[in-house]
């Protein structure tokens, strides 16, 4: 049986890097070894290596994607596509694989550009019956008036970077003086900044698959983060935040968060594993809160922890992708 020849593409330019990496371990040791040969490539700017287990560093060659080890050259057949933040997320890797011919696990291009970028997000979804908190760009170089800003979206406020992850960058506002370091924050990791009006109430996530055969709606997860909000520290620090799968919710709240979820999906043109994410007021309102195209896979994200509350491993859930994409592939 000839195994599918993969390239686990991980790592990346953004702060998010480590996070990628630790992704991509949780990943590889769940694929099928008799189904697969993965080789996981760390990327790093220019630098796109893979290290052997003897500490063995080698380059893949970019001209035709390939790898040579000791003189024997494998040329991948398959990307898995696990990079939070530049250049997976935000659709400049898969430019290169679809300029390669080489099908890949993650959104498309033009999709992954759409769901990186907050303010596009909310363009695309825009006219679904999703609920969007009110907003206000702003970029480099822009004049602000912060009094002006707290007249139309009130306090407190969130100021994010209008295109990262990971919540870096990220500040809830709650005086007015607090809302030109919260935007230097903001433009220190993106070249906006979105600020929006603070929508009060629990927050859920919501993994969703959709493949030519079946639209999948993982168990959906409440976060309760025992800082302001779900911040860096709160995602990735142990016992700093409560994920609850399945989330204690109405079978109501769940149908609402699960069709919403799917409307995102589908607006924006995604493929792929999703988590998309929501805060639900206390009359039971849910609003978009972001659409991350490439969502976390180390052992303790909340896609994985779905997942086996599904009763699906990781690597059942990465067969369902790959033979999705190969499919798709095919009939191009």
């Amino acid at each position: 049986m000839n195994r599918l020849k993969i390239a686990l593409l991980a790592g990346g330019n953004s702060s998010e890097r480590e996070i990628a990496l630790n992704s991509a371990a949780q990943i590889a040791s769940a694929l099928d070894a008799q189904k697969y040969d993965v080789k996981v490539i760390d990327l790093h700017y220019r630098n796109w290596i893979h290290t052997t287990p003897d500490g063995k560093q080698y380059e893949v060659d970019k001209n035709d994607f390939s790898l040579t080890i000791d003189g024997e050259r494998t040329e991948f057949e398959y990307a898995l596509i696990i990079i939070h933040g530049t250049p997976g997320e935000d659709g400049k890797l898969q430019g290169y694989l679809d300029m390669m011919g080489i099908p890949y696990s993650s959104c498309s291009q033009v999709s992954s550009t759409i769901t990186f970028d907050k303010i596009s997000t909310k363009r695309a979804v825009a006219g679904k019956g999703i609920n969007l908190a009110r907003e206000i760009l702003v970029g480099r170089g822009d004049t602000i008036d912060a009094e002006q800003i707290v007249t139309e979206l009130g306090l407190p406020l969130f100021i994010k970077p209008n295109a990262s992850g990971s919540s870096f960058g990220v500040t809830r506002v709650t005086t007015t003086e607090q809302i030109d370091a919260a935007i230097h924050a903001a433009l220190a990791e993106s070249d906006e900044a979105l600020i929006e009006e603070c929508i009060t109430g629990r927050e859920f996530g919501c993994g969703v698959l959709i493949t030519d055969t079946k639209t999948l709606v993982l168990p959906i997860t409440e976060i309760v983060s025992k800082n302001a909000f779900f911040d860096y520290e709160a995602k990735y620090t142990a016992g700093m935040s409560d994920e609850i799968t399945p989330a204690p919710i109405s079978e109501e709240w769940s149908s609402m968060i699960a069709h919403d979820a799917v409307e995102a999906y589908k607006a924006c043109r995604c493929s792929g594993i999703v988590r998309i994410d929501f805060i639900v007021t206390e009359e039971g309102k849910p609003y978009l809160i972001e659409v991350n195209s490439i969502p976390g896979m180390s052992s303790g994200s909340i896609v994985p922890k779905q997942a086996r509350t599904a009763g699906i491993s990781l690597g059942e859930l990465y067969d369902m992708v790959i033979e999705d994409t190969l499919r798709k592939h095919k009939t191009k």
